[in-house]
């Protein structure tokens, strides 16, 4: 598979059911879009947007995301939505996202854990921040990134060529792709959706446990 990127519309952009780690990647434009099974997560490009679903209805401004355990409708503005198929996560609001990440990258970049793994291995949501005149190093990744471009501007350069990133675009980076970003002028602010992670609490290692001292 190759670096693929698609315009955010209506219905589905990326199907990864087959993979390791299942997920389906769809957009929403105005039209209600419905979620079924899975967990969804979502981020609103251009708001409002309303979001039902069994937590309640709620209204989302522009940077604003959301994690939905089952079923789900979204409609209004524009946005991302990808669910991790057969996976039961935590209902989440949060946003709008920030200016840069809180934590340091590689070359420069920052990035934020928008919505974390519940366990260790779990999917998250990140926020990437690429500074204007980054060359970030070459690398890979262990499973599929989806993304989405929220502002500025850049390329992805993998062995195929270079590809434009643009607001409103979203991407797929195969698992073990090589690849880097770079941009010119322009900062770049991405999303980036990953279907599991190395990272994360355990059941002998989270902060309830590890601050509980036993007493006689």
């Amino acid at each position: 598979m190759t670096f693929t990127t698609t315009p955010l519309r209506p219905g589905l952009l990326f199907d990864l059911a087959g993979s390791v780690h299942p997920s389906v990647a769809q957009g929403w434009c105005d039209s209600p879009l419905t979620l079924e099974e899975g967990t969804h997560f979502g981020f609103v490009q251009i708001g409002p947007a309303r979001l039902d679903c069994q937590a309640g209805s709620f209204s989302l401004g522009a940077g604003l995301y959301f994690a939905v355990p089952g079923a789900a409708r979204v409609q209004g503005g524009m946005g991302l939505a990808i669910t991790r198929l057969g996976y039961q996560g935590l209902f989440s609001l949060g946003g709008p996202i920030e200016e840069r990440g809180r934590l340091q990258y590689i070359d420069g970049c920052t990035d934020s854990l928008l919505l974390a793994p519940v366990l260790r291995g779990d999917p998250c949501l990140n926020l990437l921040h690429l500074p204007p005149g980054t060359r970030q190093s070459r690398h890979t990744h262990p499973s599929d990134r989806v993304g989405l471009v929220v502002r500025g501007a850049g390329t992805c350069l993998t062995d195929a060529g270079a590809a434009e990133l643009r607001p409103g675009l979203a991407f797929l980076i195969p698992t073990d792709l090589p690849h880097c970003f770079h941009t010119e002028d322009s900062e770049l602010l991405i999303v980036a959706y990953h279907p599991d992670s190395d990272f994360g609490p355990t059941h002998q290692d989270h902060p309830m446990i590890n601050r509980t001292l036993r007493v006689s």
